[in-house]
């Protein structure tokens, strides 16, 4: 019942020795910097560690609009979806970025056969994963402060989340 809407993955989600969502942090899910990375006329799928190599990403929200959303409420959303690659988890993870968002069904490859490097380094990190994020083409690409905060529920690792923007 987590997985439904825009959501957020905290490490217990993929770790049964993770913190849950009782256990985060308030200052790593709000007013967070955001870094907007506008892909969405992008014609790969995995999203690769070059794509951030520009920007200084230490303790920011990223952010990844990748156009998905004209495929939502039709049988082309969970075919070729976009995704974090292993190399862009690795990255991310590196360089200690707070969060990794995203506008897709998934922020590993959904055709990959279960691999998730994506949720497995992010969440061993300790950074949060949030899926499904919507109205991402309205940010710019720097200057706005994001906020994603679930319930404070005991021995869950995923719920629905209230996720906004908002522009200085």
């Amino acid at each position: 019942i987590g997985n439904t809407g825009t959501y957020l993955d905290s490490p217990y989600n993929r770790y049964a020795d993770g913190a849950d969502l009782a256990a985060l942090d308030l200052r790593t899910l709000v007013n967070l910097r955001a870094e907007v990375f506008h892909l969405d006329d992008s014609i790969e799928r995995g999203i690769p560690a070059e794509v951030f190599y520009d920007r200084n990403l230490a303790g920011a929200a990223v952010l990844l609009h990748t156009g998905w959303d004209r495929f939502f409420g039709s049988a082309e959303y969970g075919i070729n979806a976009p995704f974090l690659t292993e190399s862009g988890a690795s990255y991310l993870v590196q360089i200690g970025v707070q969060l990794v968002g995203i506008y897709s069904v998934n922020i590993d490859d959904t055709q990959s056969g279960g691999i998730r490097p994506a949720h497995s380094l992010l969440l061993a990190a300790g950074i949060h994963v949030v899926e499904h994020l919507t109205n991402l083409a309205e940010l710019p690409p720097q200057g706005a402060r994001f906020t994603a905060v679930p319930p404070k529920i005991k021995n869950f690792g995923t719920f629905p989340i209230r996720a906004f923007a908002e522009i200085a």
